[in-house]
C-alpha cells in the first residue's frame, strides 16, 4: 500500500530572512559545508590551512565569482578542510542594467540574489572536482543548503572577518571539526 503524501512531514522550511530581497546591495557571511562534513580540502598544520588539489579548486572559482557577477566583490574568504566561510558584498553598481561580462557564455543576469552566487560557486567547484576525480559520476561536494548572515553595519562586518580570518588557528573548537565531543560528553 501506497503512502498518501503529508505536506507537513516533508516540508522544508526555508531559513531565509522572510520578505527580504537577497539581490539587494549589502553585504553577506556564508558558510558552506562539504557533504557529509568529510576533509576534501586540505588540513590544518599548526593554525595554518594547507590546501588540498581540492581546495585549490574552490579557492579558484571562489576567485572567478566576481568575473561572472560584475556588481559582485568579496570579503574575507577562508577555506576549511571541511566547509568555507566568506564574505559577499552586492553593488548597486550596475542597478537595472543587464550584467553580462565579455565573452561570458551564460545569459546576463539583472542583480543576481545571494543564493544565485553561491549556487554558481557550489556548482562551477563541484564540476572540477569531479573531472579531475574521473569516475565517470557526478559525486556531491556540498550539502544542499548554505548558512547566511546578513551583514548590518561596520561593527558586524568586522567581527565576521576576524573570525574568518582567525579561523584555522581555532579548528579543533570549530563545530565542523571531525568527532568533536558535544558539550558534556566524555
Amino acid at each position: 500500500m501506497k503512502s498518501k503524501f503529508d505536506p507537513q512531514k516533508r516540508h522544508r522550511r526555508s531559513i531565509r530572512l522572510k520578505n527580504y530581497d537577497y539581490a539587494s546591495q549589502g553585504a553577506y557571511y556564508v558558510t558552506i559545508v562539504v557533504q557529509g562534513r568529510q576533509c576534501l580540502f586540505g588540513e590544518i598544520i599548526e593554525g595554518e590551512m594547507h590546501l588540498s588539489k581540492h581546495g585549490e579548486i574552490v579557492q579558484n572559482w571562489w576567485n572567478e565569482i566576481p568575473m561572472h557577477f560584475p556588481n559582485v566583490k568579496l570579503g574575507a574568504f577562508v577555506i576549511m578542510p571541511n566547509h568555507v566561510h566568506g564574505i559577499i558584498l552586492i553593488t548597486d553598481e550596475r542597478r537595472g542594467e543587464v550584467i553580462s561580462p565579455p565573452n561570458n557564455p551564460y545569459p546576463p543576469l539583472l542583480r543576481p540574489a545571494l543564493g544565485q552566487i553561491v549556487a554558481y560557486f557550489k556548482y562551477q567547484s563541484t564540476k572540477e572536482i569531479n573531472s579531475i576525480e574521473n569516475t565517470g559520476t557526478i559525486a556531491k561536494v556540498w550539502q544542499r543548503n548554505y548558512y547566511e548572515h546578513i551583514i548590518r553595519n561596520e561593527r558586524d562586518l568586522q567581527q565576521k572577518t576576524d573570525y574568518i580570518l582567525n579561523n584555522p588557528s581555532r579548528w579543533e573548537d570549530d563545530r565542523e571539526y571531525p568527532n568533536k565531543k558535544s558539550p558534556g560528553s566524555r
